[in-house]
């Protein structure tokens, strides 16, 4: 099915009409922005800076706070690179979206997850100036680094858009 096209004005050649596509999947990207900071303010409200709550044998609540990227990369940076490189990934995502088939909804799942995670990580540093950590799972003396729901809505994201590319094969839409 090809584009609407809005009949020629003025003699010109015909304008294809601005389509919403995809928006339907927005929720989930809001989702996970309230998630993420919901959670993220209950362990501001209830715990200290460092404060660990063993919950099981290889996961514990830790309060921490992240300066820098992943991996606390980039950790000297000022908050505003990062705000600013959240929403232009965020631009770079609603674009990619909006011009993803709507049949390729591992695609769309993955995109709206990754913009949730970006954005409510942005809004940690825009607010804080750092971004609230808290997961903390460890296993034979090896912890792996501190993160947040919003961390888990960009990699869950980033492995369904890998998936979809490299199993969802060259597939036509529906007819």
């Amino acid at each position: 099915m090809s584009d609407p096209v809005e009949p020629e004005s003025r003699g010109g050649p015909p304008q294809r009409a601005f389509q919403y596509r995809n928006v339907h999947w927005l929720w989930l990207s809001a989702l996970v922005i309230a998630a993420d900071q919901i959670t993220k303010q209950i362990v501001v409200n209830n715990m200290d800076l460092y404060e660990r709550i063993v919950l099981l044998p290889v996961l514990n609540l830790t309060r921490m706070h992240n300066t820098g990227a992943a991996f606390s990369m980039l950790s000297e940076a000022a908050p505003w690179f990062f705000v600013a490189l959240a929403v232009a990934v965020s631009l770079g995502i609603l674009v990619w979206l909006r011009r993803n088939p709507d049949h390729e909804r591992l695609t769309a799942l993955g995109l709206c997850l990754i913009l949730g995670g970006a954005l409510g990580n942005a809004i940690d540093r825009a607010a804080r100036g750092h971004v609230i950590d808290f997961i903390d799972m460890h296993a034979a003396g090896w912890h792996w680094p501190a993160f947040n729901i919003a961390d888990i809505g960009i990699t869950v994201g980033a492995v369904l858009i890998v998936a979809d590319m490299l199993f969802g094969g060259r597939r036509e839409a529906p007819r």
